[in-house]
């Protein structure tokens, strides 16, 4: 992997030019900020399509994966819409030992929580992402949510995080009732749905977009539907990465 665009020294690259993790870390690691910061990650074909057949996976490659990986393992919490729980068969994050020793400088637990937004709670609470996690997992869900899939979660070990009112979760809500329980170092896996709303609700901070060098065609999600935004918002290059024609590049909104 091959960088292309200065952003910081990566002196840990290997003979073969391969970045260690310490490495993609260092790169990624997440701005001081006295608030809330919220990346999303997603990868695109050349031709626009998030996913093929339903799924991330075949669209993206070895070097995307240490990426995922990475952004976890930096991460507070990981933030995903039911139906890409649904789709992707979302476990628990698990504890990595190349980022134990700088999780504990950050005062961070051992893995990240995932935090799953839905406003039905349409779900298999007797998953291992319920009952098996590592850390708690979150479901976010709005103040209308139906008392007895509420009562469920709650039995399956989930906490449950009021964020919104109706059966709607509010993007914003969410990201404030986060940072109020510590997390503040927030990503987003998506699903395209939950990413539009994000962008919608102006609170993501930064875009880690993988580019696959393949077409699909069909009529596969983009990485963020929806509606339109009024105005369309401005993001700067911070970093781009190359490799076997993938690129790898990280956006950071432009603050006015």
């Amino acid at each position: 992997m091959r960088r292309l665009f200065p952003v910081t020294d990566l002196t840990a690259a290997d003979d073969r030019g391969e970045w260690s993790l310490d490495a993609l870390a260092d790169a990624y690691a997440y701005p001081e900020t006295d608030g809330a910061w919220l990346r999303a990650n997603m990868v695109s074909t050349l031709d626009g399509a998030a996913q093929h057949d339903g799924r991330s996976q075949p669209i993206s490659c070895d070097s995307d994966m240490r990426i995922f990986g990475t952004l976890r393992g930096l991460a507070d919490v990981v933030i995903a819409g039911a139906e890409t729980v649904r789709l992707e068969g979302y476990r628990p994050a698990r504890a990595r030992e190349a980022f134990a020793a700088r999780r504990e400088a950050a005062g961070q637990g051992p893995a990240p929580a995932v935090a799953v937004v839905s406003g039905s709670l349409d779900l298999d609470f007797s998953l291992p992402l319920f009952v098996s996690p590592l850390v708690p997992t979150l479901v976010l869900t709005g103040a209308g949510a139906p008392p007895d899939r509420i009562e469920t979660a709650r039995k399956a070990g989930a906490e449950v995080v009021i964020a919104g009112e109706g059966s709607r979760v509010d993007p914003a809500r969410a990201v404030r009732e986060l940072a109020d329980r510590g997390h503040r170092r927030l990503l987003t896996e998506g699903g395209p749905r939950l990413l539009g709303q994000f962008v919608a609700a102006d609170v993501l901070d930064e875009m880690c977009l993988t580019l696959a060098p393949v077409l699909t065609a069909g009529d596969a999600q983009r990485i963020a539907g929806g509606p339109a935004v009024a105005v369309p918002e401005r993001f700067a290059l911070a970093s781009l990465l190359e490799e076997a024609g993938f690129l790898f590049s990280r956006y950071r909104r432009i603050r006015q």
